[in-house]
Protein backbone atom coordinates (compact mmCIF):
# COMPACT_ATOMS: atom_id res chain seq x y z
CA UNK A 1 0.00 0.00 0.00
CA UNK A 2 2.72 2.48 0.94
CA UNK A 3 4.55 1.93 -2.33
CA UNK A 4 1.30 2.41 -4.27
CA UNK A 5 0.71 5.72 -2.46
CA UNK A 6 4.23 6.90 -3.26
CA UNK A 7 3.89 5.77 -6.87
CA UNK A 8 0.56 7.52 -7.36
CA UNK A 9 1.84 10.79 -5.95
CA UNK A 10 5.33 10.67 -7.37
CA UNK A 11 4.49 9.94 -10.97
CA UNK A 12 1.08 11.41 -11.60
CA UNK A 13 0.54 14.28 -9.16
CA UNK A 14 -3.07 15.45 -9.16
CA UNK A 15 -4.14 12.95 -11.79
CA UNK A 16 -4.59 10.03 -9.45
CA UNK A 17 -5.71 7.47 -12.03
CA UNK A 18 -3.70 4.31 -12.36
CA UNK A 19 -2.08 3.72 -15.76
CA UNK A 20 -5.06 1.64 -16.94
CA UNK A 21 -7.40 4.63 -16.44
CA UNK A 22 -9.39 3.10 -13.59
CA UNK A 23 -9.77 4.60 -10.13
CA UNK A 24 -8.69 2.26 -7.38
CA UNK A 25 -9.22 2.80 -3.67
CA UNK A 26 -5.71 4.25 -3.31
CA UNK A 27 -6.48 7.04 -5.78
CA UNK A 28 -9.64 7.90 -3.89
CA UNK A 29 -7.80 7.95 -0.57
CA UNK A 30 -5.14 10.20 -2.05
CA UNK A 31 -7.74 12.62 -3.39
CA UNK A 32 -9.47 12.77 -0.01
CA UNK A 33 -6.20 13.16 1.93
CA UNK A 34 -4.99 15.96 -0.34
CA UNK A 35 -8.27 17.84 0.11
CA UNK A 36 -8.04 17.39 3.89
CA UNK A 37 -4.51 18.82 3.90
CA UNK A 38 -5.55 21.71 1.68
CA UNK A 39 -8.43 22.49 4.06
CA UNK A 40 -5.97 22.54 6.96
CA UNK A 41 -3.53 24.82 5.12
CA UNK A 42 -5.93 27.32 3.57
CA UNK A 43 -5.85 29.58 6.66
CA UNK A 44 -2.01 29.67 6.43
CA UNK A 45 -1.74 27.71 9.67
CA UNK A 46 -1.29 23.93 9.53
CA UNK A 47 -0.65 23.03 13.15
CA UNK A 48 -0.23 19.81 15.12
CA UNK A 49 -3.92 19.76 16.10
CA UNK A 50 -5.00 19.75 12.46
CA UNK A 51 -2.33 17.23 11.52
CA UNK A 52 -3.41 14.84 14.29
CA UNK A 53 -7.03 15.31 13.24
CA UNK A 54 -6.21 14.36 9.65
CA UNK A 55 -4.27 11.30 10.79
CA UNK A 56 -7.20 10.27 12.98
CA UNK A 57 -9.59 10.67 10.04
CA UNK A 58 -7.35 8.66 7.71
CA UNK A 59 -6.98 5.87 10.26
CA UNK A 60 -10.69 5.82 11.06
CA UNK A 61 -12.23 6.27 7.62
CA UNK A 62 -9.82 4.23 5.52
CA UNK A 63 -8.82 1.55 8.05
CA UNK A 64 -5.13 2.22 7.49
CA UNK A 65 -2.22 1.15 9.60
CA UNK A 66 -0.48 4.08 11.36
CA UNK A 67 2.54 3.90 9.02
CA UNK A 68 0.24 3.92 5.96
CA UNK A 69 -1.68 6.92 7.29
CA UNK A 70 1.59 8.80 7.92
CA UNK A 71 2.83 8.02 4.39
CA UNK A 72 -0.48 9.08 2.86
CA UNK A 73 -0.49 12.31 4.86
CA UNK A 74 3.13 13.12 3.96
CA UNK A 75 2.40 12.57 0.28
CA UNK A 76 -0.78 14.67 0.50
CA UNK A 77 1.14 17.50 2.18
CA UNK A 78 3.54 17.56 -0.77
CA UNK A 79 0.72 17.91 -3.30
CA UNK A 80 -2.00 19.99 -1.66
CA UNK A 81 -0.65 23.46 -2.32
CA UNK A 82 -2.15 24.47 -5.66
CA UNK A 83 -5.61 25.24 -7.00
CA UNK A 84 -5.01 23.19 -10.14
CA UNK A 85 -4.37 20.11 -8.03
CA UNK A 86 -7.54 20.71 -6.03
CA UNK A 87 -9.53 20.54 -9.24
CA UNK A 88 -7.93 17.20 -10.11
CA UNK A 89 -8.70 15.80 -6.68
CA UNK A 90 -12.27 17.10 -6.64
CA UNK A 91 -12.81 15.61 -10.11
CA UNK A 92 -11.63 12.22 -8.81
CA UNK A 93 -14.05 12.49 -5.90
CA UNK A 94 -16.96 13.72 -8.03
CA UNK A 95 -16.50 10.99 -10.61
CA UNK A 96 -16.02 8.08 -8.21
CA UNK A 97 -17.65 8.73 -4.83
CA UNK A 98 -21.33 8.07 -4.25
CA UNK A 99 -23.55 10.88 -2.97
CA UNK A 100 -23.15 9.59 0.59
CA UNK A 101 -19.39 9.28 0.26
CA UNK A 102 -19.12 12.86 -1.01
CA UNK A 103 -21.14 14.11 1.97
CA UNK A 104 -18.92 12.03 4.29
CA UNK A 105 -15.85 13.68 2.72
CA UNK A 106 -17.34 17.13 3.34
CA UNK A 107 -17.90 16.08 6.96
CA UNK A 108 -14.22 15.04 7.20
CA UNK A 109 -13.20 18.39 5.71
CA UNK A 110 -15.36 20.26 8.22
CA UNK A 111 -13.76 18.24 11.02
CA UNK A 112 -10.33 19.47 9.92
CA UNK A 113 -11.50 23.07 9.44
CA UNK A 114 -13.11 23.08 12.89
CA UNK A 115 -10.15 21.43 14.63
CA UNK A 116 -8.66 24.78 15.70
CA UNK A 117 -12.00 26.04 17.04
CA UNK A 118 -12.69 28.66 14.39
CA UNK A 119 -13.60 29.02 10.72
CA UNK A 120 -11.98 31.92 8.91
CA UNK A 121 -13.22 33.43 5.65
CA UNK A 122 -10.76 31.45 3.51
CA UNK A 123 -11.85 28.16 5.06
CA UNK A 124 -15.54 28.97 4.62
CA UNK A 125 -14.95 29.90 0.98
CA UNK A 126 -12.96 26.71 0.37
CA UNK A 127 -15.74 24.59 1.84
CA UNK A 128 -18.32 26.25 -0.43
CA UNK A 129 -16.02 25.77 -3.42
CA UNK A 130 -15.31 22.11 -2.73
CA UNK A 131 -18.99 21.44 -2.02
CA UNK A 132 -19.90 22.89 -5.38
CA UNK A 133 -17.16 21.04 -7.24
CA UNK A 134 -18.16 17.65 -5.81
CA UNK A 135 -21.91 18.33 -6.00
CA UNK A 136 -22.72 18.46 -2.28
CA UNK A 137 -25.59 20.83 -1.57
CA UNK A 138 -25.32 23.68 0.94
CA UNK A 139 -27.94 21.88 3.05
CA UNK A 140 -25.95 18.63 3.13
CA UNK A 141 -22.77 20.56 3.86
CA UNK A 142 -24.46 22.32 6.80
CA UNK A 143 -25.64 18.99 8.20
CA UNK A 144 -22.14 17.56 7.76
CA UNK A 145 -20.70 20.61 9.52
CA UNK A 146 -22.97 20.06 12.54
CA UNK A 147 -21.96 16.39 12.77
CA UNK A 148 -18.27 17.32 12.49
CA UNK A 149 -18.62 20.04 15.13
CA UNK A 150 -20.23 17.55 17.51
CA UNK A 151 -17.38 15.08 16.93
CA UNK A 152 -14.75 17.79 17.50
CA UNK A 153 -16.46 18.81 20.76
CA UNK A 154 -16.57 15.19 21.97
CA UNK A 155 -12.85 14.78 21.30
CA UNK A 156 -12.05 18.01 23.14
CA UNK A 157 -13.99 16.87 26.19
CA UNK A 158 -12.77 13.24 26.10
Amino acid sequence: MINRIRELFGERGADTRPADGSHGPDALQIAAAALLVHAACVDASFDDVERRRILDILLRRFSLEPEEAETLLAAAEDRADGAVQILGFTRTVKDNYSDGERVALVEMLWEVVLADGRVDAHEAQLMRRIGGLIYVSDRDSAIARRRAAARVRRKEVG
